[in-house]
């Protein structure tokens, strides 16, 4: 490389290698600094010009460290993201099951970049994407993308929707015709998203599978139903609905043992009025969608849970236990 335009890249070479291989526990001191860059980008370099090349990167605002005594060198401090950050998204991506395992795997990859070389060794350590219930549907990163402009631009979509066979293949519903609805927000449960949108056919707000979503496309009419999405909460809508799925909406009190709690404020949140019933019990009356699922969480908990009221979602409940039974 010619020396003038070596000069002019040694700068972004200094911080690619500040950023990719030291932090508080690597350090380089200046003479390694100027080692690597001689063998690795043939770019010539004295140890006094460090110095002043490590400070114009602080007045640029990388926070370089240098560390005296016994054991010198430079280090990045602070980073965009600290390893205990990139952790947690890591974690997040591997645990969706909307982000198929190409993508969970380019976006991990992404994220150590942002490590120094020894932190990302630590991330790839903690991923496991084998025997995880992942989407096979490739276009789920963009179908939020769309979306969210969709949202932003206040037009319609409108998307194929397909559901699984017994044979493991995606089949469309309606026969192949097209879902036309306003999106208004987009909703995270089950480690799955969700569109939460209004449907005009119906004249109702619906919930869509983001994974489940084919062949979206933007429209150029203007989104329908604010009126009913201005009325809707979706933290109240979260709570109340037990695996996404719909059903009608009830005040169902529950009688419960004290030891499960934590289960319920984990379910509805700490708003939730929790009324003792006698030392051992407490008496909870959450809005909930009464669904097969809701059924299920229910049983869930055995005989530490008990449904008071309504009487007729007593008896739906007992039905679906009797339902239960009779096939065994």
């Amino acid at each position: 490389m010619a020396t003038a335009q070596a000069q002019k890249m040694k700068l972004l070479y200094l911080m690619r290698i500040l950023l990719e291989r030291t932090d508080e526990d690597h350090m380089l001191t200046a003479n390694e600094l100027c080692d690597i860059l001689q063998a690795e980008y043939d770019v010539p370099a004295e140890r006094k010009s460090i110095y002043s090349d490590i400070a114009a990167l602080r007045e640029f605002g990388l926070d370089v460290i240098q560390q005296k005594g016994s054991a010198p060198g430079y280090y990045i401090g602070s980073r965009s993201f600290e390893l205990a950050e990139l952790r947690l998204l890591v974690d997040a991506i591997q645990a969706s099951k909307s982000i198929t395992e190409k993508k969970t795997d380019e976006l991990i990859r992404k994220l150590e970049s942002l490590a120094s070389r020894e932190e990302a060794r630590q991330l790839q350590q903690q991923v496991f994407l084998y025997k995880r219930a992942k989407t096979e549907n490739e276009t789920v990163y963009y179908n939020v993308d769309r979306i969210h402009t969709a949202i932003y631009t206040n037009v319609q979509i409108r998307f194929r929707y397909n559901e699984w066979t017994r044979e493991k293949e995606f089949r469309l519903k309606r026969d192949g015709a097209f879902y036309q609805v306003s999106p208004w927000a987009l909703s995270w449960g089950d480690e799955t998203y969700y569109l939460i949108a209004f449907d005009a056919q119906s004249d109702q707000l619906r919930h869509y599978r983001v994974d489940k979503m084919q062949e979206m496309e933007l429209l150029t009419q203007q989104r329908l139903g604010k009126e009913q999405f201005d009325h809707f909460d979706i933290v109240a809508f979260e709570k109340r609905t037990f695996g996404m799925f719909g059903g009608r909406q009830e005040k169902v009190t529950l009688l419960c043992e004290n030891s499960l709690a934590g289960v319920i404020l984990d379910r509805f949140g700490r708003d939730v009025m929790m009324v003792p019933q006698g030392e051992h019990a407490f008496r909870v009356s959450p809005d909930i969608t009464v669904s097969p699922q809701f059924f299920g969480w229910v049983t869930g908990l055995g005989s530490g849970v008990r449904i008071l009221r309504p009487e007729s979602v007593r008896e739906e409940y007992l039905a679906y236990l009797r339902e239960i039974r009779e096939n065994y």
